[in-house]
């Protein structure tokens, strides 16, 4: 097998990371347009991921955000993504790499992007429409209700704030 010293797994995975980046900067700019929404995977471990010690503590690998209805300050500039929500009925600040994002998915539409963990390779499938690849996902308050309408079970780690919920309804079988 030839060696791929262009490294062209890399500048693919950089090149989809470049179209999370640009529809996040779409909706800072118009808004979630009809039913889309977003599930945003990230590692928690990676470089430069600012999150709280709570989070980090409950999430200390991988997690994975809903960007529906309540989300606040969002932010993409060409490295990084920030955001607020509401975890526990209290909000945080998020701040992680583009390099950090292990899959993205607009299950509206069965698109999905799936990364290699830390920014290395990678492919785009449209297995990863089915969603990411983590098994439970962190969702703010009322993203909890559409998220839970598409999910087989639901684990509630709060009566306020954010769920954990399975991903196995969005997983090919």
């Amino acid at each position: 097998m030839v060696e791929d010293l262009m490294r062209y797994d890399r500048l693919v995975d950089d090149a989809l990371r470049g179209v999370v980046a640009r529809v996040l900067r779409r909706v800072i700019e118009e808004g979630l347009p009809g039913d889309h929404h977003f599930y945003l995977s990230f590692r928690t471990d990676h470089p430069g991921v600012s999150l709280s010690d709570e989070l980090r503590a409950r999430y200390p690998e991988e997690l994975t955000i809903v960007l529906q209805h309540q989300f606040w300050d969002l932010e993409v500039d060409d490295e990084t993504i920030g955001v607020t929500l509401s975890f526990g009925g209290r909000r945080q600040r998020i701040v992680l790499p583009l390099a950090a994002v292990t899959a993205f998915a607009d299950p509206s539409v069965k698109f999905g992007l799936q990364f290699n963990d830390g920014g290395g390779g990678g492919e785009a499938t449209e297995d990863a429409a089915e969603g990411p690849e983590s098994a439970e996902a962190a969702t703010t308050d009322a993203g909890a209700d559409a998220a839970r309408d598409k999910t087989a079970a639901t684990d509630k780690t709060d009566d306020v704030g954010a769920e954990v919920v399975t991903l196995d309804a969005f997983r090919k079988k």
